[in-house]
């Protein structure tokens, strides 16, 4: 997170223990490591948080890319199905015309007779 070496933490630690004092030191010692803890576990969380948005986002954009592939692929299904079935109609009403145009001969053939 910050550059800072061996050297800089001896500096700050000499000028903390003048400043400060060798008796309240440590109890300031203890306080800044546990606010230290907490900035990181809060910067934790904000990451994380980040995180499962961005894969949020992400699965949203794929279900909804999913989604419309279905949706095409539905509508061509349909398409499919509705070309299909004209075609079946039109085979069927072909072979049912010829029966019926073959029904009226005979009863056409027997009236001269």
């Amino acid at each position: 997170m910050f550059d800072i070496g061996f050297s800089e933490l001896l500096v700050i630690g000499v000028v903390a223990l003048i400043v400060i004092g060798p008796q309240k030191l440590p109890r300031v010692a203890r306080t800044v490591g546990h606010l230290v803890g907490r900035l990181q576990r809060y910067v934790a969380d904000v990451k994380a948080d980040i995180n499962r948005e961005i894969e949020l986002e992400e699965l949203r954009k794929m279900r909804d890319s999913m989604q419309k592939a279905a949706s095409e692929m539905q509508s061509s299904v349909d398409a499919e199905l509705t070309k299909t079935a004209d075609e079946l109609n039109k085979a069927v009403e072909g072979e049912k015309k010829p029966e019926v145009a073959g029904a009226e001969k005979p009863a056409q053939e027997q009236k001269p007779a």
